[in-house]
Formats: C-alpha cells, sequence, structure tokens
C-alpha cells in the first residue's frame, strides 16, 4: 500500500505492485528515477534497480522458502531446487552469489537451516532426531557437527540456554 500511494502521489501508473516488485507504465528519466528512489526510502523502503541485487534477494526469498516455510520435505538437491526455483543455471546463481555475498549459497542454506534448527528445538516438540530428518540430515551427528560449528556449541546445550537468542530471519547470512 505504502508502494502504491507514492507512486500515486509521484503521478505515476503502475501495471503491478507486488512484493519486491513493480511495474509501471512510464519510461522514468534519471530524475524521475531518484524522485522514486527518495520517495521510498523516506518511507522506510529501497528500490533495488541493479539486476544483480535483484537476483541475490530472489536467491535469499528461495532459500528462505526452503528453509523455513516449506512443511514438505525437500529431498531434491539445494542446487536443482534453487535452479529450478529460478529457472537459471546453478553455476551462474552460485558464482553471481559468492561474488555479491561473500558466501557461498550452501553456506547460506546452512546458516538458516541452523536457525530453523534453534526454533524448533526451542519449541520442544521435536528431538534431535526428528529434527535432523525434517531438515534433511544425513545423521544427527552431522547435524550437531554443523551446529556447533556455527553456534559455537552443541544443540544439547542450546537446548539448556533460558535467553535462546534466535537471529531474525532477515538478519541471517547478511
Amino acid at each position: 500500500m505504502v508502494v502504491k500511494e507514492v507512486l500515486k502521489n509521484l503521478g505515476f501508473h503502475f501495471i503491478l505492485v507486488d512484493l519486491g516488485e513493480i511495474e509501471i507504465m512510464e519510461n522514468l528519466t534519471e530524475e524521475q528515477l531518484n524522485q522514486l528512489k527518495l520517495a521510498l526510502l523516506s518511507s522506510g523502503l529501497e528500490l533495488m534497480d541493479d539486476k544483480r541485487a535483484i537476483l541475490i534477494e530472489k536467491i535469499k526469498t528461495v532459500i528462505i522458502e526452503m528453509v523455513h516455510n516449506s512443511n514438505d520435505l525437500i529431498k531434491i538437491n539445494h542446487s536443482d531446487y534453487i535452479s529450478e526455483k529460478l529457472k537459471m543455471d546453478y553455476t551462474y546463481l552460485s558464482n553471481i552469489f559468492s561474488e555479491v555475498k561473500g558466501i557461498t549459497i550452501q553456506q547460506y542454506i546452512i546458516v538458516h537451516k541452523i536457525e530453523k534448527v534453534k526454533e524448533l528445538l526451542m519449541y520442544g516438540e521435536l528431538n534431535l532426531t526428528e529434527i535432523a530428518y525434517q531438515l534433511n540430515y544425513s545423521s544427527v551427528a552431522h547435524l550437531s557437527n554443523q551446529f556447533k560449528k556455527v553456534t559455537g556449541f552443541p544443540p544439547s546445550h542450546y537446548k539448556l540456554l533460558k535467553d535462546k537468542r534466535r537471529s531474525p530471519i532477515e538478519e541471517v547470512g547478511n
């Protein structure tokens, strides 16, 4: 709604306003583009017109969806899943992501999976074996090793912490 209001105030006619994406009828001049950027920025939003930045956001969204929002067990290879979702070659996506973010897609996935493990441990409804299965780990030992590598302590210690600090999804891997 905020984006639509900004576009209306600037006199732009939009075809599509969706999460993370807008399409307008006009061809913007440099000055109009700057006006739009400033108006969105004053509303706490950012205009991403860099194709690489947009692609990185799409990759991050697919990973978050894959790890955090999927209740189905994803038995497909991560690279195949991402490539299929974005309809692009995984090697290309991986190279761009690593260049821009400074970490690999696989490292980004691991960090998100560990955040999901923290969430599931906090809820206390599943044991570590069930969590490992749900997140498609080959074993509890593999999950535990990754958890310790990322957090600095084993999952069993995390369960004992009073202040179970998780990172907001948007901040994971940034």
